[in-house]
């Protein structure tokens, strides 16, 4: 440990290294529970490229391992700490380097927070549509790093299809160029695509280029309430079979709701089983919510209520981006789960959810972006409990089999992490783990870049 802090106090400025015991501890772990974290030898917070590459040269001379972070906002387990490792925190690589309004791009650094990019696109005229719920403090490299969604996804698609092209340092410290600025472009592998969800196992982010869009009109939103979760499903599959296009689609369980209520004072309906969220960004909103309402009501909706106005709808949205710490305030802990299963078996996911928490005895809330069929299942429970702790993390991992029985994924924006490393084999199959091993060889022969997550 001695050489390592020797080279890097030689290689950094002393404001980009951090050894005090206290502080790093503070970077050990992002958000996710159930997971182990390490000790690290050192902190380092670069702001260029070159930094970048020094630490890797010098993790890769000494067989040190690195763990990139972002915001540690993550869910899985993937920015966790290992014992011994360097943790390479990007936040102070957070220069937005262009906007063009021709082209359609942003070239930002890794540590621009998502919602900074949205506002500084936004007096262009443009869009970054992809806005995970923690998207005030998420940054882009930590949503490439974990392949993130958001809410708008039904509409607009997620992180991976707005990446153009990365700079990516790689374990060695050289320096990748992948991808293109361009509208079009097939010239060899898709690189770009294979970095984006790698969880900072192939290589370090330190520059992208991302598509942007027109900015949309305001959204208008429309909030029904359904009597079971099973009609509110029965309403989604119909939005989406006679073609609609909402750019949000999302669902509350009872659950979530009374949560929302006693963090918020919201006063949503408490009678509620579920409820469902509508929004369009269209040339005329209250006419495509008018006819999903109709749909809604057909489905059995015992209420459905347009919003009139864009303050109105933000409302409703702000219902929605509270449900996941209104949750957190029910028990001491939380486990939240991201299985993502089809659009169709959807009613089948959230009832079978509700059958694992009565057998194990937990209070589970289940929020959704229903239009993808992504589920975010949270378990409650006490970690002071053993008995409790042990039932929480059968009922997670029996979520996570329920969505694979169903024909899904078990995660459609989180990550695998640590959190879920046990269960990628299950999906994958030895085949794909095979391959998949291989090309993380490729790309890190001495396994220095994230060791343990992910395989």
């Amino acid at each position: 440990m001695d050489d390592l802090l020797e080279r890097l106090r030689a290689d950094l400025p002393a404001e980009a290294l951090i050894t005090d015991p206290d502080v790093m501890a503070s970077y050990a772990r992002d958000m996710a529970g159930f997971c182990e974290a390490g000790v690290p030898a050192a902190v380092v917070l670069p702001r260029t490229v070159e930094q970048v590459q020094r630490v890797m040269r010098t993790a890769t001379a000494l067989r040190v391992p690195v763990v990139p972070q972002g915001a540690r906002t993550g869910l899985s387990g993937a920015a966790n700490a290992t014992d011994g490792c360097v943790v390479l925190s990007l936040i102070r690589m957070d220069r937005i380097l262009e906007i063009s309004a021709v082209d359609r791009i942003a070239v930002v650094e890794p540590g621009v927070i998502n919602a900074d990019l949205a506002r500084a696109v936004g007096e262009h005229g443009l869009t970054y549509p992809p806005d995970p719920s923690s998207w005030e403090t998420c940054t882009i490299g930590g949503n490439i790093g974990t392949a993130s969604g958001g809410l708008c996804c039904v509409k607009y698609g997620v992180t991976a299809e707005y990446v153009l092209g990365l700079d990516v340092v790689l374990a060695d410290g050289r320096l990748l160029t992948t991808g293109r600025r361009t509208a079009k472009g097939v010239a060899g592998y898709d690189l770009t695509r294979l970095f984006v969800g790698s969880e900072g196992s192939l290589g370090i982010v330190v520059k992208a280029v991302l598509a942007l869009r027109p900015k949309p009109p305001a959204r208008l939103v429309l909030g029904a309430e359904f009597p079971s979760a099973a009609s509110a499903c029965e309403a989604i599959c119909s939005i989406m079979e006679r073609g609609h296009t909402p750019s949000l689609l999302e669902l509350m369980d009872r659950t979530t709701v009374r949560a929302v209520n006693a963090m918020t004072g919201m006063g949503l309906p408490e009678t509620t089983e579920a409820l469902l969220l509508a929004a369009f960004d269209t040339a005329d909103p209250a006419a495509d919510l008018a006819a999903v309402g109709e749909l809604c009501r057909a489905a059995g909706a015992t209420e459905v209520v347009p919003a009139d106005t864009a303050a109105e709808s933000e409302l409703l949205l702000q219902a929605r981006r509270t449900a996941l710490p209104a949750l957190e305030r029910l028990k001491p802990a939380t486990m939240i789960d991201d299985v993502c299963v089809p659009r169709s078996r959807l009613g089948e996911m959230i009832e079978g959810t509700a059958a694992i928490a009565a057998e194990h005895g937990l209070t589970i809330g289940v929020c959704a972006h229903a239009g993808d069929g992504n589920t975010h299942p949270v378990v409650c429970f006490d970690h002071h409990d053993p008995d409790e702790s042990r039932r929480a993390r059968a009922s997670f991992d029996a979520i996570m089999a329920l969505g694979l029985e169903l024909g899904g994924t078990i995660t459609g924006e989180h990550g695998v992490g640590l959190l879920k490393k046990e269960w990628l084999a299950r999906e994958l199959g030895p085949v794909g783990v095979e391959l998949q091993r291989g090309v993380k060889r490729t790309f890190d022969p001495l396994g220095i870049l994230n060791p343990g997550k992910l395989f």
